[in-house]
This record gives C-alpha cells, structure tokens and sequence, in this order.
C-alpha cells in the first residue's frame, strides 16, 4: 500500500473501467462486485455528496452497472448529472458523418474480435481482441478525423481509438463539478488508470488537488477497492476521509 498522507474535505473523482473494475474484453461483459455500488453510495454520503464517477461511457452504462444515487460524468465528459436527482446536462454536440461509422464498421467487419461501441456524438473501435487491428484502425480513423479537425479529436484508450467531439473531456467535468456545491471547496482527487484520465488528473492538480494513476498509487482495481473500504471504515462522523495515498 501506498504512503499515506491526510486529507481533509476531499472530492473524490473516480475512473470505471480499469480503475473500480477491472478492464473486460468486451464493454458489456464487466464484472462489478455487488459489494462496489452500496460501497461508493456510503462514501458519497461520507463526503457530503462530493464523489463522481467520470468515465468515458454513456451515462446509460454507468446507471446500469452503478445503480446509485451518486453523481456521474459519461461520455468523456459530454453528460453530466451532478445532482443524482436532476435531469443530465448534454452539451449540443456534432455527430461524426455516418459514413465514418460506416467505414469504421467495414474494417472490424474484416477482423474478428474487434467492435463497435457506439455513443451519443461519437464510436469507439475496441481490438483487444484484434491487437493486430491497432494500427490500422488509428490510420483509419486519424484520416476521418482529419477531415473535420475543428470538430472532432481521436482519443486513444487501453486497445481502443475513440471518436469525439471537441470540447467536453473528463477534465472539463471535474472543473464543471469543482465549481459548484457539495465539490467546491473540497480537494479534488482524480484516481484513474488511462491515458484518458490524464485529463481529468491535470484538472485536479490545478485545482490545488492531486491526480493519480491506478498502477502506480494502487496497482490493481481490486486493492483501490480495498482501500476505497477501509477509508469507510475510517471515515469519521464530520464526513472526513482517515487517510488517502499520495500521489503525482
């Protein structure tokens, strides 16, 4: 375990995939422990509602797998709902040209094991079951990109490039969190495990908090939960957290 250091009044942000649970090979076929979703509603509520789930999936995902009332960012970023009680807020966002999608389906349609995860304004293509796939797909979809650069970015993840608006990202959220009640005035802490997280880190460390990756403060989801369990058993009654790891 990680050296500990005090912090008081925390904002926890937190990854999903890669970080609370462990990467599937496929979106779908995540496993959350059952004991994970009451987990995280007991430590919204010991930090005063101050804890988000910001992932790159839908919204619609993360209600499934995460069944709690808890704030949550999905889609990078693109849809918020940091009241749990509240409608989500959706930028107006571009959608990528359907031939891009069309495109990017002929090429997994070619290569078993690689897919086609669709989102609101943008896909991904996963190969991690394809590894093969991986430069390829990036030449593909750095080339679509490429026609409306002012528009959309490629976002490469763990064996996945993602097509997505310019604009939201999961640092965008934290900002958009930090600024309003129960997050501000609270020291945010990002812990995530992707390239698409750094984000969301670099926010926080503005914002005078700190950000970690998962390897190097925990090394696995399995012991982030571990320590996400015993920081409920340490939290005290004012709805502080006992200790957190240090972190970049």
């Amino acid at each position: 375990m990680p050296d500990r250091q005090p912090i008081a009044c925390a904002a926890l942000f937190l990854d999903f995939d890669g970080t609370l649970v462990d990467i599937a090979p496929r979106p779908d076929a995540v496993h959350v422990p059952p004991e994970l979703p009451p987990l995280l509603l007991d430590l919204a509520a010991g930090l005063g509602g101050a804890l988000a789930v910001v992932s790159g999936r839908p919204l619609r995902d993360l209600d499934h797998f995460l069944p709690v009332p808890i704030a949550k960012a999905g889609d990078h970023g693109a849809a918020l709902r940091a009241d749990p009680a509240a409608p989500a807020e959706r930028p107006d966002l571009p959608a990528p040209p359907p031939d891009w999608r069309a495109r990017a389906a002929a090429l997994v349609a070619g290569n078993p094991g690689a897919l086609i995860e669709d989102k609101a304004h943008g896909f991904v293509l996963h190969y991690r079951l394809a590894p093969e796939l991986g430069p390829e797909a990036k030449a593909l979809l750095s080339a679509l990109v490429g026609q409306a650069p002012d528009d959309f970015t490629l976002l490469e993840a763990r064996m996945a490039w993602e097509v997505r608006p310019r604009g939201p990202s999961k640092g965008s959220a934290v900002r958009k969190l930090m600024a309003r009640p129960p997050f501000a005035g609270r020291v945010p802490v990002f812990i995530g495990d992707d390239v698409t997280d750094e984000e969301g880190m670099a926010a926080c460390r503005d914002l005078g908090g700190q950000g970690m990756r998962l390897q190097d403060a925990f090394g696995t989801p399995s012991a982030l939960r571990a320590w996400l369990m015993e920081a409920r058993r340490g939290m005290l009654p004012s709805g502080r957290m006992g200790g957190m790891p240090s972190g970049q």
